[in-house]
């Protein structure tokens, strides 16, 4: 029995040694030809430098215009994710709180409309939000919020499940309004989930190309990746300069992630399993 366990305790090694190395090779590749010249990178593109250089980054960082990009970045996402958690949170207060057939229908539709693909309702979206002027920021973060609720509203609602009624009853005894209720004690309480909803969807936004480039594909408006595409041209690409680029552009995001990354597994488990 002991040989059996300890077989498949190797073989599950393996397994996860084989997917680790297929996950990371993908940021092998960008990381090591970011530190090559454009050259060095047709020369030998799965090797080391020779000579690893930095000055792709500098001129990577110039030519992105990056303080302005990265300015638009955080403004698009840090917006979208604020009204995100804002109003999937207190839907997900009110359908938890109100069972019924209604909210029953409710949730079913937010959970039916994961299963969408952005491409079958991309070209309608567009026609609709720009017969309302509404091709901009504001607009962007509106479309966010549509896109993103499915999977927010279906985690807070399970997460709030698993709350007692009771402090809800408690805290109206004490005179609490249901928004306060929902404040004060709800959305504290719902850390790990709303952590959860935060680096889920700010991964999506800050690497998103398609909508951005659809929506406000206009100068001084620009993203990280729509900026990134910069770099390859019409008929040359910059590869040395574009891998620079990807990588100071993932800069953010990873340290976003290596700071939540605690709460992200218990966010994940409120809301889909109690």
């Amino acid at each position: 029995m002991r040989v059996k366990e300890r077989t498949h305790k190797y073989i599950m090694l393996f397994v996860g040694a084989v997917v680790s190395l297929l996950w990371i090779y993908p940021f092998y590749l960008v990381l090591v030809n970011s530190l090559k010249t454009k050259s060095g990178i047709f020369e030998s593109t799965l090797g080391l430098p020779s000579v690893p250089t930095l000055e792709n980054y500098p001129i990577a960082f110039e030519e992105m215009d990056f303080i302005l990009t990265f300015f638009n970045s955080i403004v698009i996402t840090g917006g979208s994710i604020f009204i995100i958690v804002i109003f999937t949170s207190m839907a997900g207060y009110a359908l938890s709180r109100k069972p019924g057939k209604a909210s029953t229908f409710i949730y079913l539709l937010f959970a039916i409309c994961m299963l969408i693909p952005f491409q079958s309702i991309m070209i309608p979206l567009i026609s609709i939000f720009g017969a309302v002027d509404l091709l901009n920021r504001t607009g962007l973060a509106i479309m966010y919020l549509g896109l993103g609720s499915s999977l927010a509203v279906f985690l807070y609602v399970g997460a709030m499940k698993g709350i007692p009624k009771a402090l809800d009853e408690a805290a109206i005894i004490d005179g609490c309004n249901r928004f306060q209720v929902y404040w004060y004690i709800m959305l504290p309480m719902l850390k790990s989930t709303t952590v959860t909803v935060i680096v889920l969807n700010a991964i999506w936004f800050w690497n998103d190309y398609l909508l951005p480039s659809l929506v406000i594909n206009k100068e001084g408006m620009y993203t990280i990746p729509l900026r990134t595409f910069y770099f390859f041209g019409e008929y040359s690409t910059q590869w040395h300069l574009a891998l620079a680029a990807l990588v100071i552009a993932m800069i953010p995001i990873i340290i976003l992630y290596m700071f939540l990354q605690r709460y992200i597994i218990d966010g994940i488990s409120e809301g889909a399993v109690k």
